[in-house]
């Protein structure tokens, strides 16, 4: 896989496919990155788990804090690190220890580790590097562009809702 460059339809598959997602590096702290992608992402359906040994037994967002991923009681679809590149490495060690093991690894805008995406491919796992899935979501879904961002075009027509249940939008293909 070229880390440098994701099709639409790789991420999009991934955020269509994943439905529980292990946070790792999540912030209590409600003015943080993680903590306002943690909030989007289970805004718009996924089950959320937070890790932060720090805040272990502790609940964010009501979600339970767990000290690391194989504290974790039910199955990941994906884990994805908000920590830095230097420490994504026992991150993935860990939850390739996991059963099942997730099906994405995602590592979070500047988080890259090619050590780590390797020895996750090598498991069989997808890897994402550098993306945030909130972004990606919202892009894919339409919510940016809507607004006028992220499309190089202003528009006061709204997109097409592809979605239902929880979510306000969707992620299904585009139409020509």
């Amino acid at each position: 896989m070229d880390h440098s460059s994701y099709p639409d339809s790789y991420i999009r598959g991934i955020l269509n496919t994943v439905k529980t997602i292990a946070m790792v590096g999540i912030s209590p702290k409600d003015n943080r990155p993680s903590y306002f992608a943690f909030k989007y992402l289970l805004e718009r359906g996924y089950t959320m788990i937070p890790v932060n040994p720090g805040q272990a037994g502790k609940e964010i967002l009501g979600r339970k804090v767990y000290a690391k991923l194989t504290d974790i009681p039910e199955p990941v679809d994906m884990v994805d690190i908000f920590r830095a590149s230097q420490f994504v490495m026992p991150v993935v060690q860990e939850a390739l220890t996991l059963t099942p093991k997730p099906q994405v690894i995602w590592m979070q805008l500047s988080i890259r580790n090619d050590e780590a995406a390797a020895l996750a491919e090598a498991a069989g796992i997808k890897v994402v590097m550098d993306r945030c899935p909130k972004i990606e979501y919202g892009r894919l879904s339409s919510e940016i562009s809507w607004m006028g961002i992220n499309s190089r075009t202003l528009s006061s027509k709204r997109a097409q809702n592809y979605g239902g249940g929880f979510q306000r939008m969707g992620l299904g293909k585009p139409k020509p």
